[in-house]
């Protein structure tokens, strides 16, 4: 392999690791996922093309050891993370808003049952008979 086919087989590799996507290594951020993706031995980067070496070191650097797919899953990680605890908030305002509804029908349960109570009392009490002939109309 030329030198030129060498880094252009390293720039790809790069390129393919930081976009989290590797074809031959364990997509590390590494040199030696580096020389694994590139499909070439270790000491050819950190010997011979250590220009390459050292820029792949500065775009670790920049990037804190974190893929393109890595930074996009942590994102997507937080949006989720706080739609949990948005849903997390309105169950339990729902579940306050239960008891408070529990509550209310138990407290209406009661007097309803007072008032049939006291519904069924007053009706033996202040029963008049009425003549059903008395009130009919002459035909």
């Amino acid at each position: 392999m030329t030198d030129q086919e060498e880094r252009d087989a390293i720039n790809a590799a790069m390129d393919r690791l930081f976009a989290g996507t590797p074809l031959r290594s364990s997509g590390n951020l590494d040199i030696i996922s580096l020389a694994q993706e590139a499909g070439l031995r270790r000491n050819k980067l950190t010997h011979k093309h250590t220009d390459l070496k050292d820029r792949f070191y500065a775009e670790c650097r920049m990037r804190q050891g974190v893929t393109d797919r890595e930074a996009k899953l942590h994102n997507e990680i937080a949006q989720l993370k706080g739609r949990v605890n948005e849903l997390r908030n309105e169950r339990d305002s729902y579940r306050t808003a239960n008891e408070v509804f529990a509550r209310a029908l138990h407290a209406l349960t009661i007097e309803n049952d007072n008032l049939r109570r006291g519904v069924g009392q007053s009706r033996t009490t202040h029963l008049t008979v009425i003549d059903p002939d008395r009130h009919r109309l002459p035909e």
